[in-house]
């Protein structure tokens, strides 16, 4: 099986080229990797070894045949490649996630590729009650002051046309929740709290005090149980939406527990919105408020569509994941992030 893997350098896009060489070297199975991404890895260091690479924009409409080139003969595409930062610039993460999005469906099907398989997340969900499990029939129209949730939401979109146009090649998607891992703590500190803030994080958190919102509530999943869902969907040819999160759901007190607090304070969520707001505005940290927004209104997910079509069991607790990230965000472990482009 030739799978390409467009974004195969990042956080989820390493676990799943660990997961798939794993598949490769241990089950047997017969795979050929490609891998489009930005700027080529170290092709002499795991998992990246073994790998067809094309450097390209997925975004860029300059490099679409090049795209078509990477595709050509492909058995199935992963599609991970989105990007996060420089978030001030709307319009070039649009262009990479929506308008890429729209490239690389385009050169599957001029491709004749059989099988997609598209990373949405939780954030593409429409608000959902805290207090419910929700499945994947859930809307997926976003949270409108999220500018990831409505480019995820346009994504799912562009998923649902193309299936629809194109009925005889399987598309899929997966739903996972936030994603951790120890090899995720240096990419998440410069991605959500920008060079500065991840630099004062310690080792081990610990707040006296802990002030958070009640409506802080979500889940968490670790990369690599992330990984083994893709491949379990690759495996299997399975199509159609895919929950991905694991136990237990994350609240407040769960992360006073997390950060060694001893007492929990309640805080108003528009006063945190605020503050997360402006300090974004005056780019002190890197999020905005919208991820406030993403968090406090995203749903919590049903995962029994996984479980019961892929075979699939996560190995690693929420909580665990997150010990991970944390320890390596405060000790500078993980993967560097990838310099923020340019605006063109």
């Amino acid at each position: 099986m030739r799978i390409v893997i467009t974004g195969a350098t990042g956080h989820v896009g390493t676990e799943v080229l660990k997961r798939l060489q794993a598949a490769r070297s241990e089950e047997g199975a017969d795979l050929e990797l490609v891998g489009v991404v930005r700027r080529h890895p170290d092709q002499d260091a795991a998992p990246y070894r073994g790998v067809d690479w094309r450097t390209l924009d997925i975004g860029a409409a300059v490099d679409q045949p090049a795209l078509d080139a990477a595709l050509s003969g492909a058995d199935a595409v992963v599609h991970l490649a989105w990007l996060i930062q420089p978030n001030h610039h709307r319009e070039m993460l649009r262009q990479t996630n929506v308008a890429g999005t729209a490239h690389v469906l385009a050169a599957a099907r001029k491709a004749g590729v059989r099988h997609i398989v598209c990373a949405s997340s939780v954030g593409a969900y429409s608000p959902a009650p805290k207090d419910q499990r929700t499945q994947e029939g859930w809307p997926a129209a976003g949270i409108p002051k999220s500018h990831y949730s409505v480019d995820k939401a346009a994504q799912e979109r562009l998923l649902d046309d193309f299936a629809k146009d194109n009925p005889e090649i399987v598309v899929a998607r997966l739903r996972p929740a936030l994603t951790f891992s120890a090899g995720a703590g240096s990419e998440v500190g410069r991605y959500f709290l920008g060079r500065i803030l991840s630099r004062l994080v310690p080792p081990k958190p610990w707040f006296p005090v802990l002030a958070l919102p009640e409506e802080l509530v979500f889940q968490a999943v670790h990369a690599s149980d992330v990984a083994d869902a893709y491949w379990r969907v690759l495996e299997r040819r399975a199509e159609g939406a895919f929950n991905i999160a694991t136990e237990p759901v994350i609240d407040p007190n769960a992360l006073a527990w997390t950060f060694n607090a001893r007492r929990l304070l309640p805080f108003p969520l528009p006063v945190l919105r605020a503050v997360v707001e402006v300090s974004w505005r005056l780019r002190f940290q890197a999020t905005d408020g919208g991820w406030v927004d993403m968090a406090a209104n995203a749903p919590i997910m049903d995962t029994g569509r996984a479980r019961r079509l892929l075979g699939w069991s996560p190995k690693h607790s929420s909580l665990e994941s997150l010990a991970e990230m944390l320890d390596g965000l405060g000790t500078g472990k993980g993967r560097k992030a990838s310099p923020p482009l340019k605006p063109r």
